[in-house]
């Protein structure tokens, strides 16, 4: 079956506003923290690419501060 233009299975990147953000950088910061040492060095790479992606993203979207 087919998707229909703007359907969720567009394969598109889902936008979240700041709090959103803010909230998913905390809790992957808790699961790599929470990660068995024995676990995939892969998917420990993926967290700590997907947490520096997301502080890069929160430091670019602050809006300067008004004087």
């Amino acid at each position: 079956m087919r998707a229909f233009e703007g359907q969720r299975s567009d394969n598109q990147p889902v936008k979240r506003t700041r709090p959103e953000k803010e909230k998913l950088l905390r809790e992957l910061r808790e699961t790599l923290a929470g990660m068995k040492p024995h676990s995939a060095p892969s998917l420990r790479q993926s967290l700590q690419k997907r947490i520096v992606e997301l502080e890069a993203e929160l430091r670019a979207g602050v809006p300067p501060k008004p004087r």
